[in-house]
């Protein structure tokens, strides 16, 4: 695949070389910042101690901050099944958005585009998982948002990027706001944690489920997010949770 890729570096990666077979995961975040300029300027800024290996602005272009070959410091403190601290086994993709603080935008299809052929070559380049191409909420639910519910992941599956559920849409409607006793609530736990997201216990339980179901929701469930388990959730956890096996 042929990609036009501008190369900038960024000063904010492990200097020490990983090999191809640590990297494993694909991890989307939007920059959350009012202006272009300004995040691809943080990212270059020594002082900021944050990056990415790729940027890809409104327009659509692309461009490589961080050698594949080097770990990029973009996940932080995060989890998913086994794994802790992405970092070392994920390659991390900035997106231009102003994120939730600055008037959510939906991301432009130039970017969208960008984000399909880039993972594409990816994927088969590190023969990256579909369960393994994540967003920031969910490696880091209690911290972060990105790359939010505009993200689409729904698209993006029905290209082979990421996973997305198989149900009837009409069907969850009906399921729509519908409560869930504490079994339910239960099992939906059980099947979030089946697929991957992870669990806190310095966050009192409630407050941490409700920030769990928000996580969830931004993924698969984008037209309401509320933190609150609703049969729809439960149906969707349930049909992913299998994917995920």
């Amino acid at each position: 695949m042929s990609l036009k890729i501008q190369t900038i570096y960024s000063p904010n990666f492990d200097l020490k070389k990983r090999k191809k077979k640590n990297i494993e995961f694909l991890i989307f975040h939007y920059t959350g910042m009012k202006y272009e300029k300004d995040a691809i300027n943080k990212l270059l800024d020594i002082k900021s101690k944050v990056s990415s290996h790729y940027f890809i602005k409104k327009n659509g272009e692309i461009l490589n901050l961080v050698p594949e070959s080097h770990v990029a410091w973009h996940a932080g403190t995060s989890q998913w099944r086994n794994y802790t601290s992405l970092n070392k086994n994920s390659i991390g993709i900035e997106i231009n958005n102003p994120g939730h603080n600055f008037n959510y935008k939906n991301f432009t299809k130039k970017q969208i585009n960008s984000v399909y052929n880039l993972s594409k070559y990816l994927l088969k380049k590190y023969k990256i998982k579909k369960k393994y191409i994540l967003g920031h909420s969910d490696i880091a639910p209690e911290r972060k948002k990105d790359p939010g519910e505009k993200f689409p992941w729904k698209y993006l599956s029905k290209k082979k990027i990421g996973y997305w559920h198989d149900l009837n849409h009409k069907d969850l409607l009906r399921s729509r706001n519908m409560k869930t006793n504490k079994f339910e609530e239960n099992f939906f736990v059980s099947n979030i944690h089946k697929i991957g997201y992870p669990k806190n216990n310095k966050i009192k339980k409630n407050k941490y489920l409700k920030i769990l179901t928000k996580a969830f929701q931004r993924r698969f469930r984008q037209e309401l997010v509320n933190g609150i388990i609703d049969q729809e959730c439960l149906l969707i956890s349930k049909n992913i949770a299998k994917k995920f096996k």
